[in-house]
């Protein structure tokens, strides 16, 4: 049964699968204390693009780009994550009208970061302010590629918010998926965006 050849794209969209289940699984398991989740976002688009391509083990290459990246991809953790965190409590506590453009403004600003910051984190050798900056050139210049990322991440949330309300017994097949496979989604995405900087 040729579907069920090694090289047939059945098995590769198989493997690239189970890939993408165990980085999500690393990435759950490594986020637990919640400060080191930059790491593990950066550590799993590494092990996500390099499995993609046939590089390596996935568990070596998680782990050596979760140590590489821990430092500079926790600082950007802390600067997205509290920006985050307070426009999500703008969203749900200050129902005020006069604040509706503020509040898409920073939510599409916080989005074009965060899509892009911890992806070139792991991709360049750049201090940490000249990522950031990269960060919204990129998105902005490539905001096709933006958007595309922004659109999986948001169905996704859309799917975890209804499974919580109307499907529970659906949530665990979801964490066992989870960011994961979404990320497996944006890296060739984000890879098409950057050939022009990543030929060697």
């Amino acid at each position: 049964m040729k579907f069920l050849s090694p090289d047939s794209r059945f098995m590769q969209g198989w493997n690239d699968l189970t890939d993408a289940i165990w980085i999500n699984i690393l990435m759950l398991v490594t986020s637990l204390p919640v400060v080191t989740a930059g790491a593990a976002l950066c550590a799993g688009s590494t092990a996500l693009r390099k499995s993609q391509r046939g590089q390596g083990t996935v568990t070596r290459n998680y782990f050596a780009a979760f140590r590489e990246n821990l430092a500079k991809a926790t600082l950007l953790w802390l600067i997205f994550g509290i920006c985050g965190a307070a426009i999500t409590y703008s969203w749900i506590a200050l129902q005020i009208t006069p604040l509706l453009i503020p509040k898409f403004a920073l939510t599409i600003i916080w989005a074009i970061g965060f899509e892009w910051a911890f992806y070139l984190q792991a991709r360049f050798e750049n201090p940490l302010g000249q990522t950031l900056r990269n960060a919204y050139v990129f998105g902005v210049v490539y905001f096709p590629a933006t958007l595309a990322c922004v659109a999986i991440d948001v169905v996704f949330v859309g799917v975890l918010v209804a499974a919580w309300f109307y499907m529970p017994q659906g949530l665990f097949l979801l964490v066992v998926l989870g960011y994961g496979c979404m990320l497996a989604l944006h890296v060739p995405i984000l890879e098409y965006a950057l050939r022009r900087y990543t030929r060697q």
